[in-house]
């Protein structure tokens, strides 16, 4: 019997999306049904937008009657059907990210990418923190016990800056348009609510 190979779900990543991580907390289920291993890739949603032409949905669609009214409709039935009890929209949005990513790209370089990731995520949409701030960005990663002036540190340096610029480039170059983004090989998912297609993939 010949045994199947975990495949790996890319995942493009900002901390800026809602909806990004709104996928975070569904995505660990579904990589334990599937075996799959995850590759977070941090990206700016910004660079994205601007290497692609796109725009916020606020910005696209805010004068299309009803649009965004389902949007917020969506959002409550994913929260609803996932049990996400502890998001809050952050009263800070839309916050800009880019400390924090390139905190993430150094976090992973690191070894501490996984631990940074779920303290800023609950930061960001469960706790309302505004993260935008370094002052607060240091208060919470130091409060979750990392190294908030190393990470902040080395966010500045120019391997950090390259790699989020690199990522960024490279995921536009692929096809990703906005965040949450899912590759699994070389098919595309895009949105919270392609999840369902990401694990129909992950096991075909």
């Amino acid at each position: 019997m010949v045994i199947p190979m975990a495949k790996t779900l890319d995942f493009i990543f900002d901390f800026a999306s809602p909806n990004a991580y709104m996928a975070s907390m569904v995505l660990p289920d579904i990589l334990a049904r599937t075996g799959a291993t995850l590759n977070v890739i941090p990206c700016l949603l910004g660079g994205l937008f601007k290497a692609t032409g796109n725009q916020a949905p606020f910005t696209a669609f805010g004068g299309i009657k009803g649009k965004m009214d389902y949007e917020m409709l969506e959002s409550r039935r994913f929260v609803a059907k996932h049990g996400l009890s502890r998001f809050r929209m952050n009263p800070h949005f839309p916050i800009n990210t880019l400390i924090i990513m390139r905190a993430f790209v150094a976090a992973g370089l690191e070894g501490v990418g996984e631990r940074y990731m779920e303290v800023v995520l609950k930061a960001m949409w469960e706790d309302g923190e505004n993260m935008g701030d370094p002052e607060v960005v240091a208060r919470v990663l130091n409060a979750a016990g990392l190294d908030a002036s190393a990470l902040l540190e080395r966010a500045q340096s120019h391997e950090v800056k390259s790699i989020l610029m690199n990522n960024t480039q490279a995921a536009a170059d692929r096809g990703a348009f906005g965040i949450p983004t899912f590759f699994v090989g070389d098919e595309i998912f895009f949105g919270k609510e392609r999840l369902g297609q990401v694990e129909e993939e992950l096991t075909a």
